[in-house]
């Protein structure tokens, strides 16, 4: 019971887009599978010109993704952003003067009293970091229910870019949901996701907001570890307490005459663990002068922490 709502506008009679649909379909692409080919979100796909566009159809469709006891609901929208002293919105093609399209705060309300187990909100349009902040707060508080998590393109204050008609900020996203956002068990979430865009967008740049109250992990995509499971899970083996060291000799090195074949196979793996950052070699910058000069390696703070899950039984 994953669902996901799609959302991209391009048609605006007077304003139109160039990006938006296709940001769209690249991210309900990414969505209906995770990385192994097996399915993910079941995808709701909604991008102009279509009648479902308009205020009252794209009203109704947001209800329905906030109705019922999903594990996730996810919205996603792409297009125009409009934000005066009544609060923000996001735009529909049957846009008029005075009644610009949905209220953010009505969205807002929609995804609070949903029985969803997490409902996950992307914004990219102009002014989408008022999203969250309702204009009855004055704007400068977040209302977030648990469970909820929204991540905008922007502050309220600012517009979304679009470079060689795609949008940066989704364009950002796709790549984090393809992998680029990913922990060493190959899980994406909303946090790794914001992570990733803000280290992407310089102190110039546009600012994403992200907003969120959770109290438990929320996985949205899984693509395969950078290390196999399997590999992490030697960790304890490795090293028995997180404190220890691992004692490395000539014999762990295969170009080496004395080399054991056992522990050769020990050492590619902690290599893997290298690479990752998960150990480090104790007084020598690479893994073979530490083996080759009968020093050591250790686990990193990351890699206390995945010792602890193996450790824990949670991994």
């Amino acid at each position: 019971m994953r669902k996901a709502l799609i959302v991209g506008i391009n048609d605006y009679p007077t304003a139109p887009l160039r990006g938006c649909v296709t940001d769209a379909i690249a991210v309900g692409n990414v969505l209906a599978r995770h990385g192994d080919g097996s399915p993910d979100f079941a995808i709701k796909l909604t991008v102009s010109p279509s009648e479902t566009t308009t205020r009252p159809k794209l009203r109704a469709a947001i209800g329905a993704l906030f109705s019922g006891d999903s594990d996730i609901a996810l919205l996603y929208f792409s297009g125009h952003g409009f934000i005066n002293s009544r609060g923000g919105y996001i735009v529909t093609t049957d846009f008029q003067k005075y009644d610009e399209g949905i209220s953010m705060d009505e969205i807002l309300l929609l995804a609070n009293q949903s029985k969803a187990k997490d409902e996950v909100i992307f914004l990219d349009c102009c002014h989408s970091g008022a999203f969250g902040s309702p204009t009855l707060t004055g704007g400068t508080l977040a209302q977030l229910s648990e469970g909820l998590t929204v991540l905008t393109a922007s502050r309220d204050s600012e517009s979304a870019l679009e470079i060689n008609g795609a949008g940066v900020f989704t364009a950002l996203v796709v790549d984090a949901l393809q992998g680029g956002a990913a922990d060493l068990r190959g899980h994406i979430t909303p946090g790794s996701i914001y992570a990733y865009v803000d280290q992407a967008l310089g102190a110039w740049d546009q600012r994403p907001i992200f907003k969120t109250n959770v109290t438990r992990f929320t996985s949205l995509r899984t693509v395969p570890p950078p290390v196999p499971t399997v590999t992490l899970r030697k960790l304890t083996d490795y090293f028995p307490s997180p404190e220890d060291q691992h004692i490395l000799d000539p014999t762990y090195e295969f170009t080496e005459a004395t080399a054991d074949p056992t522990k050769v196979e020990i050492m590619k793996d902690l290599q893997r663990l290298v690479s990752v950052g998960v150990v480090v070699p104790v007084g020598e910058e690479h893994m073979y002068f530490a083996a080759i000069r009968s020093k050591s390696c250790r686990l990193t703070a990351l890699g206390f922490q995945y010792w602890r899950l193996v450790h824990e039984g949670r991994l």
